[in-house]
Formats: C-alpha cells, structure tokens, sequence
C-alpha cells in the first residue's frame, strides 16, 4: 500500500472513530484504547516500511489524531449539529475545555451573566450544554414533568459506585430515595429540630461575647458554626469549631480543598473517569468518606433519643419495609453535612454583608428585632419569627443576590426517551441545560433595581408596604436559590429556620460593622462560584449592645 492511501485509510479511520464516539459516548478503557492507540498503530504499519517504526508511527499517529479533531470541529460547528441554531462563543462550541478556562477563576456566575447579555436568553456553552435565562422554561425543565439530573455528578463524585441523593439521574430511584428526607425535613420534624439550631446559636453568640472588640473574620465563624450544627444534626456531634475556634480535625479544609477539581470535573465528566483509576487520585473524597464512615459507625452505636437526620436515614421511624444499606447512609450522611454546611454559611455570610453595606436596612431589622425580642427576652425562642416580616424579607432578598448554587444544577432529557421542549426552545436528547439562578435572580424583566440589595421589594410585593418607587417589577416564580420541582433543596425548610434563628439572635445581641481599613468591595471580589460558592474573609469588629 502506497504512503498516500495508507494516509487516506488512517483519516477515514479516525472519522469512524469520531462517529462512535458521538453515537455511543464509549468510556470503556479497552474500547478507548483500541479506538486511540491499537488502530491507529496498526494502520500505520505500512508508513513504518516506508519511513521506519519512529517517522511512520509519528506520520500514523499524527494524521489520525489531526482528521479525528478536524472531523470533530467541523462536526460541533456545522449546520447539522442538535443545537446548531442556538448562539455562542465559537471555541466553547468546539469544546468544553474553553469553558472551563473562562471560569477557572471562579467567576463562572459572571461570565455567563456576560454571555446572556450578549447572546440573550439561551447560550451555547459547550457542544453539547445550553444555559438558560428564561423564567418560561422553569417548570418545564425542572417540573415534574421536566428532565432529570445530567452527567455533572458522575464527574464531581469520580463516578461513584453507591450515588448519594443529588446524584441520581433516575427520576424514580430518585423519587424513592428521597422519601427518608422528606419526612426528615417536613414542617413537624423541622419544629423537632429546633432545640439542636438554639444550642449551636446560643454557643456562637457566647463565642463572641468572648471577644468583644475583638476583630473577626465573620464568614469563617458562620461557616464553624453550619459545620458544628450539620455534624449534629447528620451523626449526633461531630466537630466543634465554634468552641474550639479552629478547624482542629481538618474537615473544612479537606471539603474546601476538593472544590477547585471538582469544577474541572463537572464540565468534564469524562476525564474523572479516567483519573480516579489513578493511584493516589481522590485521595481528598476517599479521606472524607472513611471519616464519614467512622462517624456512621459511631452514631449506628449510640442510642439517642434524638429525632436527628440520621434518625430518618437509616430508617429508625420504620417508615419503610427494608432498611437502607450502610453504603447508602454514609453517602447521604456526607452530601447532607457538605450540602447543609456550605450552602447554609455563605448565604448568611453574603446577607450579613449586604446589611453592613446598608446600614439603613441593617437599622430597620435591628428596630423589628428589638420590637419582638426586647432587652432581656431570649431571641433564641422562635416563637415570633412568623410575624417578623423584615427578617424574611433580609433573608430573602440575601438569597435572590447571593444564591448559594448560582449556575444551578445540570438537567438533561431522559436517556433513550428523545429530546424534550421546554418553553419555546427544543433540547435534543444528548444535550445537557442548566438554568442560570445567578442571570435570573439579576435580570430587570424579573425584579425592579436587580442589582440592588432592597428587601422591601418583599414588603410591597406582599402589600405589607407601599411602593414609592413607581411600578414595581416582581416575579416571586423567578425565585429560585432552592431550585424547583422535586429535585428542588430538600432542607429548604430546615436552612431557612437555621438563618432565621441565627440572624434574629445576633442582630440583638451584638453591634457588627466592617474592620477599619477592609474594603468591602474586596467581599465580591472573592465570591466565587464553583457550583457550591466559595467566599474569601469578611474582617468585622463586634460589640455587645446595652
């Protein structure tokens, strides 16, 4: 065979190859191999006579991988592929990989902020991924006739062999694995918890009594504090940062430390495939579950007459026939303490930057505070925070500006079912969505002033409070730091009682306002998002009120 046709074959080759791999996604480290290394080899057997095992190899296995990018570059570009008609940047319609270099930083929440701006409502950010500003399609993709959870997981948690809740992409298994947490965190159960969320506050604001006039980095503490809180309410106790005033056992870094990767992951599913084949790779998640393990087995021992989450996990009511395995339990239990954690400490954080930014609203919620809870009564009784309407409306409106999970959470159609519309777009089966909470929380055809912190849009919405401001924009549905549907944040119910106990207790015990010479601006700056959010410090300077 001449050079010339052997060239031809290998191009022909790696055209095939493309079109495997397009139509059945192969992952299978032989099949990879085979179609990457073992063809390519053997189809360069005829250069190698002709230019010698170095030069024919190099010549084989260069042509083959330049036509297999050539044929996948045309491929994501052309006219015929699913999502062709939809716009955005050209290299992220190539690949991922350029996504990912826009958001290393961490300011994915921005950039495709940016993008809806320039593009509009739907946007192109990857082959195959569209993100979504449209409030029309809420229902229909996250709904319960919406589509199920995409591939982000499997990349974030390497692929693991036992899913926790939030990564099952079965609507039923979903629906069935759910039910153990819906009755942990209905209404009655949340009142249950409440004594376990006065313990933990009461510990934090006796913390900083202690250290009146002392300069501290707030966000650090709140974040001890979801940490201490979630440990007893997953296995009855486990850290105590807030008495200790240190991450001693080092969970909290350990957690943090894995963020960064699993970012990559999530928009590359594919490549923590691979890697965890790796020795040593994982080692940060492989840490965290055998310390989540020990704490399973340590609370599977202990008799407790506490109704905690893990009560309702490990199926101790008897709701159900058969109880889950310990494989199971510690999945969940893991997921709810990061999850409960996270989330949870830089929502409070972020509203509790936002009120010393505003010192008028921090002053009217100080008055609301004072008005319900005056000196000398305990705020930790949660017996007025239903009638505290500014209170809520503070917590709400921290939650639309700052959302904990500002790219939302990747969905896709259902598997073998075709593809699926939602609102006035079609997604082809294939192609992953996420709605953009961070570009809908912002956008002015959903809120008056989006970019302001003003909870008395709340108020008046409501008809507690008069606009003065001409017609008010308001779109309560476009409201989404939950999420939706019955994937939505199962322990809504549980951090909004936790964010409530916690700001109503501090606002009255204790004056906060920015460290001398902190720039506040500095807050944003650091705010990044890598599907949970990860803060940089807020310095204040706390003194007990009279």
């Amino acid at each position: 065979m001449a050079a010339r046709e052997a060239i031809l074959l290998i191009a022909l080759f790696a055209v095939i190859s493309h079109v495997i791999f397009r139509q059945w996604e192969v992952m299978h480290c032989f099949v990879v191999l085979s179609l990457l290394v073992f063809i390519p080899a053997v189809l360069s057997t005829p250069l190698v006579s002709d230019f010698g095992i170095p030069c024919g190899l190099a010549l084989g296995f260069t042509t083959y991988f330049a036509a297999l990018l050539v044929s996948i570059t045309l491929y994501r570009i052309s006219p015929f592929h699913p999502i062709a008609r939809y716009p955005g940047p050209l290299l992220a319609k190539i690949s991922k990989i350029y996504h990912v270099s826009k958001i290393w930083s961490g300011k994915q929440h921005v950039y495709l902020q940016r993008l809806h701006e320039k593009y509009g409502d739907i946007v192109r950010i990857g082959p195959n991924e569209l993100s979504i500003r449209d409030v029309s399609c809420i229902t229909p993709a996250l709904g319960a006739q919406g589509m199920p959870k995409g591939p982000m997981f499997n990349g974030r948690h390497l692929w693991p062999e036992t899913h926790s809740l939030i990564g099952f992409r079965d609507p039923k298994e979903h629906q069935r694995r759910r039910r153990r947490w819906n009755r942990a965190f209905n209404t009655a159960s949340v009142k249950e918890f409440n004594p376990i969320i006065q313990a933990r506050v009461q510990e934090l604001g006796d913390a900083f009594a202690a250290r009146e006039g002392q300069v501290l980095d707030l966000a650090e503490w709140i974040g001890f504090f979801t940490y201490d809180f979630m440990g007893d309410m997953v296995f009855g106790g486990w850290t105590h940062m807030v008495r200790e005033g240190a991450d001693h056992n080092g969970l909290w870094q350990l957690i943090k430390s894995g963020m960064k990767v699993s970012f990559v992951y999530e928009h590359i599913p594919w490549l923590s495939y691979y890697v965890k084949k790796l020795p040593g790779a994982g080692s940060d998640l492989k840490m965290m579950r055998a310390m989540a393990f020990g704490q399973t087995e340590k609370r599977y021992a202990t008799a407790t007459t506490t109704r905690d989450l893990f009560y309702y996990l490990t199926n101790e009511d008897g709701s159900e026939k058969v109880d889950p395995p310990k494989a199971v339990v510690i999945s969940d239990g893991a997921l709810a303490l990061i999850a409960g954690s996270d989330t949870t400490s830089t929502v409070l954080s972020s509203t509790f930057y936002c009120l010393l930014r505003n010192p008028e609203t921090y002053k009217r919620l100080q008055e609301e505070v004072d008005m319900f809870y005056p000196a000398g009564e305990s705020s930790l009784d949660p017996k007025h925070l239903p009638e505290m309407h500014y209170l809520e409306a503070v917590i709400m409106e921290g939650l639309r500006l700052f959302p904990a999970v500002p790219s939302g959470t990747q969905r896709a159609p259902e598997v073998g079912k075709g593809g699926k519309a939602i609102g006035p777009y079609y997604v082809p089966e294939g192609t992953q969505t996420r709605l953009h909470f961070w570009s809908i929380h912002r956008d002015p055809r959903n809120f008056s002033h989006p970019e302001m912190f003003w909870p008395d849009r709340w108020l008046i919405a409501e008809g507690l409070q008069e606009c003065v401001d001409g017609k008010l924009v308001h779109n309560p549905n476009a409201w989404l730091p939950f999420s939706f549907g019955p994937s939505n944040c199962v322990g809504k119910n549980l951090a909004l009682q936790e964010m409530r106990m916690l700001v109503c207790h501090l606002v009255q015990r204790f004056n906060f306002r920015f460290a001398d010479g902190y720039d506040p601006a500095q807050y944003e700056r650091d705010w990044q998002d890598r599907f949970v959010v990860m803060i940089g410090q807020l310095p204040v300077m706390i003194e007990r009120r009279a």
